[in-house]
């Protein structure tokens, strides 16, 4: 459905700043009763509603547009600054925020939004969490390697000791989590037929790749900030680079290369022709990355397990 108008929101924690050129603009506050009570006017209405992705932040938003019908589209945050720049909109409050959100949707092609899994959603918390987990402990052993005479090591044990119990019980929830849905199991065991892609390699890319499949391989690609981009002008041919995306995707699959591209790995002669071509070894693995991520977006979409050439 394409809607009669856009609605723009800038989404903070507490509240939502409203952009609706018929006027019925204002502030709503970022809870579940209140986005509910706006989502089905909307939807009476015909309007889509358009916001910058925020994280957490919005994902009570999502829920309520999509449990009332409400197309809408979740904007990249940079290409809403470069947009509002581009219309020479350089002031930046909430509210201004949120009219250029709604400006810049009105131009855009509306992408059709995946269905709402909450499963997913939880998948998702736990990732980010066992992430967390993973960087403090990596701190903490950082400060135990360096420690002087008279630093508390026996503190940094302990804590580490604690970190560790806690990321194992984060990855067992993940664990129990897709083995309780058929479709995330499936999914995940798809996955896992690549070499490179491991346990923890194939949470990430379920959770935070819920495009995966279902994107075209520019478009997949794009997403996750692999796919490279021209720099020429005239006769001068740049260099290309990658640029943007979702990081945390981009660099389990950066480590997926690395292993991929192991002697008698299914990558490895891909990787030895870039070499040998004069690539750098470092773009020569992120376009390795690139080929496992278009490689199992055609696995996903065709429910095919991998198979080496």
């Amino acid at each position: 459905m394409v809607p009669a108008s856009w609605i723009g929101i800038d989404v903070s924690k507490a509240r939502l700043d409203v952009y609706d050129a018929s006027g019925g603009g204002g502030v709503i506050a970022n809870t579940a009763d209140a986005l509910a009570a706006a989502s089905a006017d909307w939807a009476e209405r015909g309007v889509g509603v358009a916001f910058e992705a925020t994280g957490r932040y919005d994902l009570a938003l999502r829920v309520a547009l999509r449990a009332a019908g409400v197309p809408f589209q979740r904007l990249e945050p940079a290409r809403v600054r470069a947009f509002a720049r581009a219309i020479g909109r350089r002031a930046k409050t909430d509210a201004v925020d949120a009219r250029v959100i709604a400006t810049m949707a009105s131009s855009l092609e509306v992408e059709e939004q995946g269905e709402h899994d909450p499963q997913r959603d939880r998948l998702a918390c736990l990732t980010r969490r066992r992430d967390q987990l993973v960087d403090l402990r990596t701190q903490e052993r950082v400060r135990r390697t360096e420690a002087t005479l008279g630093d508390p090591t026996d503190s940094y044990e302990r804590v580490i000791a604690l970190l560790d119990a806690e990321i194992a019980i984060c990855q067992r929830l993940i664990d129990q989590l897709i083995r309780r849905s058929e479709r995330l199991r499936r999914l995940e065991c798809l996955l896992r037929s690549m070499t490179g892609i491991g346990q923890v390699t194939a949470a990430v890319l379920i959770a935070l790749l819920p495009e995966l499949g279902n994107r075209s391989g520019k478009r997949i690609t794009a997403l996750v900030g692999l796919a490279p981009y021209n720099c020429d002008s005239g006769t001068y041919r740049g260099i290309r680079r990658i640029a943007g995306g979702r990081s945390r995707v981009r660099r389990a699959l950066y480590m997926a290369a690395l292993v991929a591209t192991r002697p008698k790995a299914p990558f490895a002669t891909f990787y030895r022709r870039l070499l040998e071509a004069g690539k750098p070894p470092k773009v020569a693995l992120i376009a390795v990355a690139r080929k496992i991520l278009l490689t199992l977006n055609a696995m996903v979409r065709d429910d095919t397990e991998f198979q080496a050439a």
